[in-house]
């Protein structure tokens, strides 16, 4: 299994210090630091019991607010929001109620667990609504008490609740179920989650449209001689009207000498001067 640690306050090592801890407390209540050691073992015993193609992510703060997801758990059959508590005693989960149990007598509970993970798991399903993060699979909210002195009586609840003692047979059903991603898209499908594609607003550009633009005499007659086709021959006995000067087509002028004359040229000046020199050798060396 695959995880990614999105920890606020902890280190690349996943560790928090004292000031860390500190902070969070402060920002995130006194259960916070607590629930974070409750999902170590939880994450390390479905590490254990998952198949291969499972990915994690471990308290993922939903970007532009201060909703932290705890666990994110993403299989090819399965798709699940946890929420691991720590809690010890006997409670009872009764639709989207979470009450404790004293002397049979069920009381609600301070804090709704079940209703705390409803909110979190529709608060995920439209943070992937707005980001087009399309999984085709139904987010499922799962709530595991992982100490085992904590006992749950569940009727019905709202959310699936899994004791300390059933870890691994939640394991094994998701282990089973059928596969509807193949291990490459759970995950592109986290990495999406995880940094999602920033939406295209911007509308493809329009084609330019050519701006006319005056033109200049003299720009229109260099246009027209460049486009013109060469003019057709007159036919004998027809005399060709003149063109006027400022219409007429330019003419190239040819060089007024030719590279075979220039070569010549200097072949000539070489042969001279090997006569001029063979004169002064015979003039002077030979008397």
């Amino acid at each position: 299994m695959k995880v990614f640690d999105k920890t606020p306050f902890a280190d690349r090592q996943g560790n928090i210090n004292i000031i860390s801890r500190i902070q969070g407390t402060l920002k995130y209540g006194l259960n916070w630091y607590n629930e974070l050691e409750a999902q170590k073992s939880v994450v390390a015993q479905l590490d254990r019991l998952l198949d291969k193609g499972f990915v994690l992510i471990r308290n993922f703060t939903l970007p532009g607010s201060d909703i932290v997801i705890p666990l994110i758990l993403i299989g090819p059959g399965s798709f699940s929001v946890i929420f691991v508590t720590p809690l010890r005693g006997h409670f009872e989960a009764k639709g989207t109620e979470w009450n404790t149990v004293n002397n049979g007598v069920s009381v609600p509970a301070g804090r709704n667990l079940i209703d705390l993970l409803s909110k979190l798991a529709r608060a995920f399903q439209r943070y992937l609504q707005i980001n087009n993060i399309n999984i085709p699979m139904q987010v499922e909210p799962v709530l595991i008490a992982s100490d085992p002195g904590s006992n749950v009586e569940s009727v019905r609840p709202a959310v699936r609740v899994v004791r300390s003692d059933a870890i691994k047979q939640f394991a094994n059903t998701l282990n089973q179920s059928s596969p509807v991603l193949r291990v490459e898209q759970v995950l592109v499908s986290a990495d999406l989650i995880i940094e999602p594609q920033p939406k295209s607003t911007e509308k493809p550009p329009e084609p330019e449209m050519p701006v006319e633009r005056p033109v200049s005499r003299a720009q229109a007659i260099f246009n027209a001689s460049e486009s013109a086709e060469p003019a057709a021959k007159p036919a004998p006995g027809i005399q060709q009207r003149p063109t006027p000067a400022s219409q007429a087509q330019p003419v190239k002028k040819a060089p007024a000498i030719s590279r075979n004359q220039i070569l010549l040229l200097a072949v000539l000046g070489l042969a001279e001067c090997c006569i001029l020199f063979g004169g002064i050798y015979l003039l002077f060396f030979l008397n």
